[in-house]
């Protein structure tokens, strides 16, 4: 992918929405992992946790980039982005504020919980990223370099920013169906097929539009019946 092209500038924005969207309960988890430890250790916790977190996450991008080469893969990859974007619409189930998870105390236990949760919770960034990237590794490299930042230090910035202007999530979680709906029609098990039977999934973008329109409607209902329930 040319690096001066639409097509790189469009899936670097998508690349910097998606790390802007997913980063947030990356960062919670983060900062609840070292909240009981002296300053000074949680300095230290957040930096070698950071260290840790860079390490699994270029594993996991390397590893999600191959995979993503096996025939049938995109079609699961596509079907859990669904899933992620529907549940990055739904209503939180318990306050941000919510001190009901057991806190490490020791320096070592919140290293490992913020290398642990960043590698769990951070599949649907690296899956997200590296749909966007389409296998281009100089967008690979910079969503990397965006995720780890964001994720480690950009906690309360982000928080703030998605309970301000809840449209994001909304956006987010959008541009999420439509990369799984690519990635769906992309997927080498029917990408031949779709050529010769029904182009206009890609020429159209009717797959991306389908994927994009079926989040955002189940995202939207799920999020009445919650709140139909909370009253």
């Amino acid at each position: 992918m040319d690096i001066f092209s639409m097509d790189f500038v469009y899936a670097l924005g998508a690349i910097v929405l998606i790390d802007l969207v997913l980063a947030g309960d990356n960062a919670l988890v983060i900062a609840m992992a070292a909240r009981r430890l002296p300053p000074i250790d949680q300095k230290k916790a957040i930096l070698w946790g950071t260290v840790g977190a860079i390490l699994v996450r270029s594993a996991m991008t390397l590893a999600v980039v191959w995979l993503l080469k096996i025939p049938g893969l995109l079609l699961i990859g596509g079907a859990l982005l669904v899933w992620i974007s529907i549940k990055l619409l739904a209503p939180e189930d318990h306050a941000p504020g919510d001190d009901s998870s057991h806190a490490p105390s020791s320096f070592i236990g919140a290293m490992k919980t913020i290398v642990i949760a960043d590698a769990v919770m951070g599949i649907d960034n690296v899956l997200g990223v590296a749909a966007a990237a389409k296998g281009s590794m100089p967008l690979l490299v910079i969503g990397l370099a965006i995720s780890i930042p964001l994720v480690i230090f950009g906690a309360t910035m982000l928080l703030k920013i998605m309970e301000r202007f809840p449209i994001i999530i909304t956006i987010g979680g959008g541009l999420l169906g439509w990369v799984a709906g690519e990635m769906a029609i992309s997927d080498p098990a029917v990408v031949e097929w779709i050529h010769a039977n029904v182009p206009q999934l890609h020429t159209w973008f009717i797959g991306p539009i389908i994927g994009t329109a079926f989040v955002l409607i189940v995202g939207k209902i799920m999020g009445n019946k919650s709140e139909h329930a909370a009253t």
